[in-house]
């Protein structure tokens, strides 16, 4: 996370990469944006944010963010609810005028990503559950990215290391 990038998304509009809340403590509103940022229905292929302790217009509400705030949002990634485990970073910043508590969540290689069983997405500013649709979009995206151990690369393998006999038809 870098601050310019923080603080121009902070005062932008709400999109699929962003959400801003003034609560500190609404852990199933955390959790499904987190499940948002995971699945990336856009498919960016970058992080969201979520701003804890924002405003709607981007200012800081003036909470304290404390040791206990961001354990709390940091736990929400194993606390079982969410499936499959997602990457994020969990990080305290003097921004907007004040204290905020920023999670960064990566896109998951694994979608579709649940919580408590449903998937949830965002669509712009909207955050939601998938259709069917959507959920058979990200349900491919996972079949593409886990391959097995034979349609991966030997990237240190050379020309001599192939059975060419093995190829051949006699």
């Amino acid at each position: 996370m870098n601050r310019s990038e923080l603080e121009k998304w902070l005062v932008d509009v709400e999109s699929d990469r962003t959400e801003r809340t003034i609560s500190l403590k609404d852990t199933d509103k955390f959790a499904e944006a987190i499940c948002s940022f995971a699945n990336d229905l856009a498919n960016t292929g970058k992080p969201g944010y979520l701003f804890v302790g924002a405003t709607p217009d981007g200012r800081a509400s003036g909470a304290t963010i404390t040791d206990e705030i961001l354990q709390c949002l940091a736990a929400i990634r194993s606390d079982g609810n969410i499936q499959p485990l997602p990457t994020m970073n969990v990080e305290k910043w003097e921004i907007g005028g004040g204290e905020m508590a920023v999670v960064e969540v990566f896109p998951s290689d694994m979608p579709p990503v649940r919580y408590r069983g449903r998937t949830c997405i965002r669509v712009g500013p909207r955050r939601g559950h998938a259709t069917p649709t959507e959920e058979r979009i990200l349900s491919e995206r996972r079949v593409d990215r886990a391959r097995t151990w034979d349609a991966r690369p030997c990237r240190e393998a050379s020309l001599e290391d192939l059975a060419l006999d093995l190829f051949t038809l006699t």
